[in-house]
């Protein structure tokens, strides 16, 4: 028994350790967000309970150093992904979020956005050969967009409504969310 106690302490230690390093930690975190990312699916929310996006000039800038007005993306279909370079949910379900605007990057509006510096988003974005366009916001997003979790995502429809809020890793890629922008992008 004291053998197996010791054998079972050490291997908790082991675990604790591995996840107290930082070199270790977050390709961990990555992991298992990855894994639940399959668990949690976009859902489209009921017409009743959707929310309009109020259009105000809300500025961002992008790694290519354009200025967008979130006013031009009125009649469109808009995918919004608060993110960042150091969030593991994030980096888990980044590999989805380019497979999906590889696809959709002429049909939908994406607008990746995070605080992170440009140097720093350019090395992730080169490490990790990720090739859609980020954006920092160069003043506050209108209220229905303001989140204090990240990732963080909204999908807006042609007339401005949020027709899915979700949090945390999702696989954006799935055949479920290419059937959600189809049927967004047919409407109005």
């Amino acid at each position: 028994m004291k053998g197996k106690l010791t054998k079972s302490n050490i291997i908790f230690f082991a675990i604790v350790l591995i996840l107290i390093i930082p070199q270790t930690r977050q390709p961990i975190q990555v992991l298992l967000h990855k894994g639940l990312s399959y668990i949690n699916q976009s859902s489209i929310i009921d017409i009743d309970e959707r929310v309009s996006v109020s259009y105000s000039n809300w500025k961002l800038k992008s790694d290519d150093h354009k200025i967008l007005n979130f006013n031009d993306t009125k009649n469109k279909v808009v995918f919004v992904n608060f993110w960042a370079t150091w969030c593991p949910p994030c980096i888990a379900e980044m590999p989805s979020l380019q497979l999906l605007y590889n696809d959709y990057k002429d049909k939908v509006e994406f607008l990746f956005i995070t605080n992170d510096d440009f140097k720093t988003v350019d090395k992730f974005k080169t490490k990790k050969e990720f090739t859609f366009k980020v954006y920092r916001p160069l003043d506050q997003p209108p209220s229905e967009l303001v989140t204090g979790s990240i990732p963080r995502t909204f999908i807006i429809n042609k007339s401005g409504e949020i027709v899915v809020d979700e949090s945390g890793a999702v696989d954006w890629n799935s055949e479920k969310v290419r059937n959600q922008l189809d049927e967004l992008l047919k409407a109005f």
